[in-house]
């Protein structure tokens, strides 16, 4: 039996074109991840930093034959173009919302015109344009979750770091690249060689607990609860309290660590 992919419309996110002759100069000096070596069709994730090095806004950046699409949130796209525009200076970049729309397509290869997940390949993958939907965008939110994979509800603005949020393990920071903002900050983490804290699913019983929710290793504080949904949910977890009864608004919780995700690095 042949499996059909389920193709998802991903309302909550929006593209910035992003074009003109300095357009690769331009974000490579910005964003996380290497856009010099970038490929038209080709999608890498990555990340806009604060100077402190926390995380303003996770982004994919798109190779496309004049420039690139940036697909990153909607809610906070006004934001990001104004923050580019600042940075713009007088480089020759020409930035503008673009209206095409954003579809993933996942549990079966959909075919041309499809670009792989950079950060999993379990993901499935990114297109644009008009697509038919047969799974919502909720379907897509419960299959990322399964697989560990933390998303923007998770990391807020100006509140994590990158490497707490797993972009060094999803492919959204290169750390040959060159300088990007924040960079001192993040290269800096990584090189001390133990992170002490990560985002990982945890599972409950029933629904899971409010956002903002303790959880508690004993009466030891373990970490939060972030965005979750079905009995699951991801969390910002100190890595040397995993071992041992956890709880969250009084309830067992159970941490599942994906294989992807080492638990001391």
């Amino acid at each position: 039996m042949v499996t059909q992919p389920q193709i998802a419309h991903l309302a909550s996110r929006a593209l910035i074109e992003v074009s003109g002759e300095d357009w690769r100069s331009f974000l490579q000096g910005l964003i996380t991840q290497d856009v010099d070596t970038l490929s038209p069709g080709q999608a890498r994730f990555g990340a806009l930093l604060n100077p402190q090095g926390r995380l303003l806004f996770d982004l994919f950046v798109i190779g496309r034959e004049d420039g690139a699409w940036l697909d990153v949130e909607k809610a906070h796209r006004d934001a990001l173009v104004m923050r580019l525009t600042m940075y713009r200076l007088r480089a020759k970049v020409r930035i503008a919302p673009d209206e095409t729309k954003v579809f993933a397509a996942f549990g079966a290869d959909p075919g041309q015109g499809w670009a792989p997940d950079p950060r999993l390949p379990a993901l499935g993958w990114r297109a644009y344009g008009d697509f038919a939907p047969n799974a919502d965008e909720a379907a897509y939110d419960a299959h990322r979750l399964a697989l560990g994979v933390p998303g923007p509800a998770d990391w807020g603005v100006e509140q994590t770091y990158p490497i707490e949020a797993n972009f060094d393990l999803l492919n959204g920071i290169d750390f040959k690249k060159g300088c990007f903002v924040g960079q001192e900050t993040t290269s800096r983490m990584k090189r001390r060689g133990q992170v002490k804290n990560r985002m990982l699913p945890l599972a409950f019983d029933g629904q899971p607990p409010a956002p903002g929710a303790e959880l508690l290793n004993g009466e030891r504080r373990a970490g939060e609860v972030l965005s979750g949904q079905g009995g699951r949910a991801m969390a910002l977890v100190r890595l040397d309290r995993l071992e041992g009864a956890l709880t969250a608004e009084g309830r067992s919780a159970t941490a599942e660590v994906p294989a992807w995700l080492p638990t001391s690095s």
